[in-house]
């Protein structure tokens, strides 16, 4: 099975130059917790809720004025459409992410979350083990 397949293609974006506020207010929106950054179609970050509350509010920023291009992760690990689901898993436990861009042409075309590979039983093993990474390395000590 392909990313194709499992991804979310209706996506939504902010430019480079949207606030912090802005974000997440389309997060809640949109109920979502990431978006990418695109400049034009090209993606150039994403931006989680987890990077507004540590990187923008618990260090006393203004979400008002705080622009995503300075808390985004820049240039994120991205995936095509082509991409079996397999390395798609295997690729979100390396990088320790959960969600993967997709990007078409140079063109973002959806979102693969590891809530899309979970739902699919073939990919329940490799989903659980990208979690289980992911939550070993997010732990609070």
């Amino acid at each position: 099975m392909k990313v194709r397949d499992l991804m979310t293609s209706h996506v939504v974006t902010c430019a480079t130059n949207a606030t912090c506020e802005d974000a997440a207010k389309k997060m809640r929106t949109e109920k979502v917790g990431s978006i990418p950054v695109v400049e034009g179609s090209k993606l150039v970050g994403i931006i989680t809720d987890r990077d507004i509350v540590v990187e923008c509010v618990a260090q006393g920023k203004s979400c008002s004025e705080t622009q995503v291009a300075t808390i985004m992760t820049k240039n994120p690990v991205t995936c095509t459409p082509e991409t079996d689901a397999h390395e798609a898993a295997r690729m979100m436990a390396r990088e320790q992410i959960r969600r993967l861009p997709v990007i078409e042409n140079g063109t973002l075309c959806g979102v693969c979350a590891l809530g899309d590979l979970a739902v699919v039983d073939i990919h329940v093993n490799e989903a659980g083990e990208a979690l289980s990474g992911i939550s070993e390395q997010t732990q609070i000590h």
